[in-house]
């Protein structure tokens, strides 16, 4: 850092992003991207004319891409905001929420973004700790911890790095019970077999939920976000934006986006392929002696009864398989495998039994 950074961000911890080996070597399973292309009509959507009109600003308001998406999640307009991908949610919202004299709380294990955006904003968190479930390990979030919690929270479901999801009516309690502060329920994983609580938001002002085109659109690369939620949150969220970066969805984002949007049976029908891969995949694993967490989500997270999950993660970056591996103490034995296409799932099951076979 040079001399000159603020005291407040000296020694600050960011976000540390999966690793990036996009030549083609590697199976690619640690950022949860889809294994998917984007819908035909997707790459078909942009014409020359489209390139020419990068020499003028996006429509701010998104009006388009907002009419789309609430036509699909039966609501208005209004109750749309855009974001440069969901993480910009998070941050908006950190800022319109949470006053200095405030906690946010969010699980004890997740997302690490979300203790990454509360420092930089100076907000204190009350990580909220996890419970065992079914002789599983203490990896899974109890909702009775947190309701009347009078706090903001942000919940993903299904949650991140275990991909366990909670019901629509534990979301609804933790929502009802607090309805003085905003609960944002981060749902980047929901269209993998969890339920929505989009529908919800007409119900309680104080819900916002935020979805990204990151999983399941095959967008991962278009950084596209949005977050539903009563008007006046959603007003709130425009004028953080208003006052950091109005024109924050680039032209060609937009209209791909939208393109997506009219595409979505086929990412639908990609979502049940994915789902499929990953049971046949929980199933492999177990034959193998991992214990492996009941998934909701884009990928599996799982720990092997003999080898350390570390030694895991490093024997198979060795036959060139890339997945997430976590250095915390609590979840330092498990591995997050995103579940890709069945060709890469039966070349990472290959090597993975390799593995074993050393190893054990």
């Amino acid at each position: 850092m040079s001399r000159f950074i603020k005291t407040a961000y000296q020694g600050f911890a960011s976000y540390t992003p999966g690793e990036q080996r996009n030549d083609g070597t590697y199976i690619k399973l640690n950022t949860n991207e889809s294994p998917y292309p984007p819908a035909p009509s997707v790459l078909e959507a942009l014409k020359e004319n489209d390139l020419e009109a990068l020499r003028l600003y996006p429509d701010p308001t998104g009006r388009i891409l907002k009419e789309k998406l609430a036509s699909l999640y039966d609501v208005k307009p209004e109750n749309v905001f855009l974001s440069n991908g969901s993480d910009d949610i998070l941050n908006f919202a950190m800022m319109a929420f949470v006053d200095d004299d405030e906690k946010i709380a969010f699980p004890e294990i997740t997302y690490s973004f979300y203790e990454v955006i509360a420092a930089l904003h100076g907000v204190q968190v009350n990580r909220v700790p996890m419970c065992a479930s079914d002789n599983l390990p203490a990896l899974f979030i109890n909702p009775d911890d947190y309701c009347s919690l009078h706090q903001n929270i942000i919940i993903p479901n299904p949650n991140a790095p275990t991909g366990a999801a909670l019901t629509v009516d534990q979301i609804e309690k933790i929502v009802r019970t607090n309805p003085d502060h905003v609960v944002l329920i981060d749902e980047a994983y929901v269209d993998f077999g969890a339920e929505s609580a989009i529908f919800l938001t007409k119900k309680y002002d104080n819900l916002l939920v935020s979805h990204t085109f990151s999983k399941y659109a095959s967008f991962a690369g278009g950084r596209l976000g949005f977050a539903i939620g009563s008007a006046e949150l959603i007003n709130d969220l425009m004028t953080i934006q208003y006052s950091t970066n109005p024109y924050n969805i680039n032209r060609l984002t937009m209209k791909l986006a939208e393109a997506t949007v009219d595409a979505d049976t086929y990412y639908r029908a990609n979502a049940e392929k994915i789902k499929a891969t990953r049971m046949r995949t929980t199933a492999a694993l177990e034959a193998m002696d991992f214990t492996v967490i009941p998934s909701l989500a884009n990928f599996v997270f799982a720990r092997h009864q003999r080898i350390a999950g570390k030694t895991i993660y490093e024997e198979m970056l060795r036959r060139f398989v890339l997945i997430r591996h976590f250095d915390s103490p609590v979840i330092t034995d498990f591995n997050r495998i995103s579940i890709g296409s069945d060709e890469q799932m039966n070349q990472f099951l290959e090597r993975m039994q390799e593995v074993i076979n050393e190893k054990s």
